[in-house]
């Protein structure tokens, strides 16, 4: 399994590191029962019920740095997960990118935004 990282992408030091300003979401997996006279029963559903997103943004980086990232998302094709330590822990998790942007700003210069869904399996 793949990590996330610069050693992984093939980029110099920290230049897999986010933007500040990265957003974390949360939406627990919950089924919900609601009844005719407004009353609601919740259930958590499974073991892993939280799982987190990140947006996440890498701003002006050289298109060098850019197609580094972007050869790394292309080869998970979306389905592929791999190791990410989210910028707020000291442990990874495994995630998947299902989609991500690429704007071109300026001869050499491009902003990847790409957002990271965190998945539990073996």
């Amino acid at each position: 399994m793949a990590t996330f990282n610069d050693a992984t992408v093939g980029v110099a030091t920290g230049q897999t590191t986010p933007d500040f300003g990265a957003q974390r979401s949360s939406e627990p997996v919950t089924k919900k029962v609601r009844f005719g006279d407004g009353y609601e029963q919740r259930l958590v559903v499974g073991l892993n019920q939280n799982p987190k997103t990140w947006s996440l943004t890498w701003s002006a980086k050289t298109n060098a740095v850019a197609n580094a990232i972007e050869a790394f998302f292309d080869a998970r094709q979306g389905q592929e997960s791999f190791n990410w330590t989210p910028i707020t822990e000291a442990t990874s998790s495994k995630f998947v990118v299902e989609s991500w942007n690429r704007e071109y700003q300026y001869a050499d210069i491009s902003t990847i935004t790409a957002t990271f869904r965190e998945v539990f399996e073996p």
